[in-house]
């Protein structure tokens, strides 16, 4: 997918992006490849993922290139007062305002929101991604993914059953927390069209990452039992899992008792459909080291990319193993469109797909202060005189 001209769902509004790293910067991303007017204000030193690297895509590490796309990028030190006035010039026309500071360093420098935006810009939607918001027993303290997927238990639910907790392969807290935040901004847009007044948002790593621990959370409260690790094996469901064959593993994701008798007919083996050790899913996950070993004796038969392939045709949830170069190489990834080209920047496309106001791919990320010398505005001369 290449650039496209149609103006999107979020075409008029303007957004000032204060934020850095992922969580901030993957919101703001979003609303700019449907249609929002992004303006990335970096500090003098730059977003510090220009860095995280290798590996490089010109100047700037991949890890910043991938959520910065369709954005301006300019630069402002806005511990200085000439940089915050340029600021507060930009914010007469804004819509949307983001930033993940420390909590209390736009306050430090008087532009905090209650303290002085949210009087002087009625209309402003003040969006602050944190660690664990302003108050509370850890308020105000930084907070990273890795640390947040370690003390909010993600971690002690991933890995092997007799293995060590493991931080999930992607940054997971970041990215969800980036699309609440953009879900949170979307809510309180639709919102001002009825009180035409603005509001504070918030997004924190803390809050996003408990969200997500479904069907643990709800399996403790139902049961008073602490999760536990089980491998790529579903807690509540069988099968659900990976599962080897004659050549690369499969995922097999069996829903229901359907879909299970018709998994043992493309297997050959319709009568385990009808064992009564395996009627149900509740017998099934009751059971599920005999259902197992069954099962992949009559998998090792079998190809597993083209196994795969005849038991999601015929109606069983299963899909092969991949790895990255293998899932974006897939017929379908090209045919859903989800990886963009402009010139020599790639990413993957936004997974939000509108009939009529589809995402648009505009422009590659900025490079450093690329658009200052046009989205800074001048300030006054405190020479001329009032007309």
């Amino acid at each position: 997918m290449t650039a496209a001209a149609k103006p999107g769902a979020l075409a008029g509004i303007k957004v000032i992006d204060l934020s850095r790293v992922l969580g901030g910067p993957y919101s703001t991303q979003i609303l700019a490849d449907h249609g929002a007017d992004v303006i990335k204000i970096e500090p003098p030193q730059g977003d510090e993922t220009r860095q995280w690297g290798p590996p490089f895509m010109g100047d700037s590490a991949a890890y910043f290139e991938g959520v910065n796309r369709n954005k301006q990028g300019a630069v402002l030190d806005l511990s200085r007062e000439n940089d915050r006035a340029r600021l507060m010039l930009m914010l007469e026309d804004a819509d949307v305002l983001v930033e993940n500071f420390k909590v209390g360093t736009m306050e430090r420098w008087g532009i905090g929101y209650e303290q002085t935006l949210q009087a002087r810009f009625p209309r402003l939607i003040y969006c602050r991604v944190s660690g664990f918001g302003a108050d509370g027993p850890l308020g105000g303290l930084p907070g990273y993914d890795a640390a947040i997927q370690a003390m909010t238990g993600l971690m002690s639910v991933n890995g092997l059953p007799d293995g060590e907790p493991l931080r999930l392969g992607v940054p997971v807290v970041d990215m969800v927390t980036g699309l609440n935040a953009a879900l949170g901004i979307l809510l309180a847009l639709n919102e001002r069209n009825l009180s035409q007044r603005g509001q504070f948002v918030e997004s924190a790593l803390f809050d996003c990452a408990l969200s997500v621990l479904h069907p643990h959370t709800t399996n403790y409260f139902a049961s008073g039992k602490t999760p536990g690790r089980s491998g790529n094996a579903h807690p509540n469901i069988a099968p659900y899992d990976t599962f080897h064959t004659g050549t690369s593993p499969i995922f097999l994701a069996v829903g229901n008792d359907s879909q299970f008798r018709k998994l043992c007919e493309v297997l050959g083996d319709p009568a385990l459909g009808g064992d009564e050790r395996f009627a149900n899913n509740g017998l099934r996950s009751a059971n599920r080291g005999e259902l197992r070993a069954r099962l992949e004796q009559l998998l090792a038969t079998h190809d597993g990319v083209a196994l795969a392939d005849r038991l999601i045709r015929a109606g069983v949830p299963c899909g092969p193993v991949l790895d990255v170069p293998g899932a974006l190489a897939q017929p379908h990834t090209q045919h859903r469109q989800m990886v963009v080209e402009l010139g020599a920047y790639r990413g993957i496309a936004s997974p939000i797909k509108l009939g009529r106001t589809p995402a648009s791919y505009r422009s590659a990320p900025p490079a450093f202060g690329e658009h200052s010398a046009q989205v800074l505005p001048p300030l006054p001369d405190p020479q001329a005189p009032d007309r």
